[in-house]
């Protein structure tokens, strides 16, 4: 059961003219986009974006060009969810664990995202999205705490997609984070023991007034999670693509709605 269900999470290799290298493609018939059904969209669609510094190495580049080139990319999958109406968004942008890279590149990326928010944040405005940090501020440089605090405070009311930028997020970090916030609770007199449920737990995550992701897509071709979301995506449909992030187009993303639209979501029953 296991390896059937990896097995269909894959996405199928690209040929050289961009159709599928299986004979009917993953959500194609003969080549063409198949329609989605705009009444069974994700709710909640979260991404692994792999594959910035394995692309730019392939191009002879440096690694901060391809976290550039990538950044293009999510500007252009925000867009596409802002189009399809999906009501919450999640990026890995960057984890706890990414701080072993070196000085120079995390630099650079911090530099990146801060300047990608500023840029941004018309166009977010006239989307009507909502930008949320989800992960922790201890470590992160005050320039983009600043920027971040502007992003997110001056969207705060806006009522489209909800855009959570897992920004120094680690998954366990979230829920011994969760932990704390409810074992404080119990200390303080406001909540008991036996009140500590997974719907509580699932309340005290950075995510927990959202529908958890029903749709998890990694990008890059590696068969893991990686720390990201590893409560939130128990019973989240899998769509792993070899394709690196920079190459990643809203055509893909369509491939991977329409390929969830065909699962059957039993969530364990």
């Amino acid at each position: 059961m296991f390896l059937r269900n990896v097995k269909n999470a894959v996405a199928p290799s690209p040929t050289a003219n961009g159709s599928d290298s299986s004979p009917t493609g993953n959500g194609h018939a003969n080549g063409h986009e198949a329609p989605l059904d705009l009444k069974h969209l994700p709710q909640h669609i979260a991404i692994i974006m792999d594959g910035n510094r394995r692309w730019a190495k392939d191009q002879g580049w440096l690694a901060i060009r391809g976290h550039t080139v990538g950044a293009d990319t999510t500007q252009n999958i925000i867009q596409e969810c802002v189009d399809l109406k999906i009501r919450a968004l999640t990026l890995y942008t960057f984890s706890t664990e990414n701080w072993k890279r070196s000085h120079a590149e995390v630099t650079g990326l911090m530099r990146l995202i801060s300047k990608q928010l500023k840029d941004q944040l018309p166009r977010m405005q006239r989307n009507n999205v909502q930008i949320r940090h989800i992960g922790r501020r201890d470590g992160l440089p005050d320039f983009l705490l600043r920027q971040l605090d502007e992003c997110v405070n001056s969207t705060a009311k806006n009522s489209g997609l909800v855009l959570n930028l897992a920004l120094n997020y680690g998954g366990r970090a979230e829920i011994a984070d969760a932990f704390k916030n409810l074992l404080q609770k119990v200390q303080n007199g406001l909540m008991r023991a036996e009140e500590i449920t997974e719907e509580a737990i699932s309340r005290a995550l950075y995510t927990g007034d959202l529908p958890e992701p029903d749709l998890m897509i990694r990008t890059g071709g590696e068969m893991r999670i990686s720390n990201f979301l590893p409560w939130q995506i128990a019973y989240a449909e899998l769509w792993i693509t070899p394709t690196l992030w920079p190459e990643f187009a809203p055509r893909e993303l369509r491939r991977a709605i329409a390929d969830f639209q065909f699962r059957d979501r039993r969530v364990g029953s």
